[in-house]
């Protein structure tokens, strides 16, 4: 099942976008609780089967650990993950996270890694967008209805 096609956020209206924004942050809060509890067999995968990991980020001003669930491709030994928010015209809160603090703590099933993030080259995100559209199709939607360019996020193995 696939969710519906989004509308601008600009075309949503102040109650229509709080909505969205609280809907997206209570069921990722739910869905860590569930995939930490279980070790990713419940809340592993998202809507269609596509496998989600978890990306704990240091908050930018809070400097408190962020968890948050995300849809993920393996590139060689690199996961890559996608800031779309939903096409939101700003990026996730995690994104602005690791602009401060690139070192994230990554789990995917039970097995828990530091990692090291940076976005994606404009080369490298133009060879990794069309499999992870593929992956999950309304990543292509989103980046039709927003101003910015979604980027691409390479989770890279810690050094040592």
């Amino acid at each position: 099942m696939r969710p519906p096609k989004p509308k601008p956020w600009d075309e949503l209206s102040a109650l229509e976008r709080h909505a969205a924004n609280a809907g997206i942050k209570w069921s990722s809060r739910l869905n860590v609780l569930l995939y930490r509890a279980t070790g990713g067999r419940v809340g592993g995968r998202f809507l269609a089967g596509e496998p989600l990991l978890l990306l704990t980020t240091i908050g930018h001003k809070s400097r408190q650990r962020r968890t948050v669930p995300l849809i993920y491709l393996t590139d060689g030994d690199a996961l890559a993950v996608v800031a779309s928010k939903g096409g939101s015209p700003d990026h996730p809160a995690w994104y602005a996270n690791l602009s401060a603090e690139p070192r994230v703590e990554v789990q995917v099933g039970p097995r828990r890694e530091p990692r090291v993030a940076e976005t994606a080259d404009p080369p490298t995100r133009a060879r990794l967008w069309p499999a992870l559209c593929a992956l999950y199709p309304p990543y292509q939607e989103y980046q039709d209805v927003t101003r910015r360019e979604i980027p691409v996020v390479l989770l890279r193995r810690a050094p040592g």
